[in-house]
């Protein structure tokens, strides 16, 4: 049996200064009616922040060794300006910081036109297996 990764294992490839990105054209099916976040048919916030998600995702994920994935666990972002179906939007996201297996990133979405939004984002790198276990022992427990 091989012992678990050390945090500092883990992540010693991830640096602050990382970046990645992600985009889309807005669809009707990333319109706020569609989502059931409002009723105007522009880009719904929760498809601004699964585009931010994965530009976070974008700048590490591939760095993380076998068995190890980033969840999200904490995101605090304005939504500033609308995107009209047509427009493609583009978030980035630089890792600022790390501490402990919490990775901190500056992310921002844009549209052709402007910033639409941005803040910071969090995500925690976990073991796979372990991780998997607390949920099998969550399901038994319920």
């Amino acid at each position: 049996m091989t012992s678990p990764a050390r945090t500092s294992d883990v992540l010693a490839r991830i640096k602050p200064g990382l970046t990645g990105s992600s985009a889309i054209v807005v669809g009707p099916e990333h319109t706020a009616p569609f989502v059931g976040s409002g009723r105007i048919a522009v880009l719904a916030t929760p498809v601004m922040i699964n585009v931010i998600e994965a530009a976070a995702l974008a700048a590490i994920e591939h760095l993380l060794p076998a068995g190890h994935q980033s969840l999200g666990i904490h995101l605090d972002v304005s939504h500033t300006a609308a995107t009209p179906v047509g427009l493609r939007v583009t978030a980035t996201a630089e890792v600022v910081q790390l501490e402990g297996r919490t990775v901190t990133f500056r992310v921002e979405a844009r549209d052709d036109f402007e910033s639409i939004g941005g803040g910071t984002h969090q995500r925690v790198v976990v073991s796979v297996a372990r991780f998997d276990e607390r949920v099998q022992r969550k399901l038994r427990g319920r």
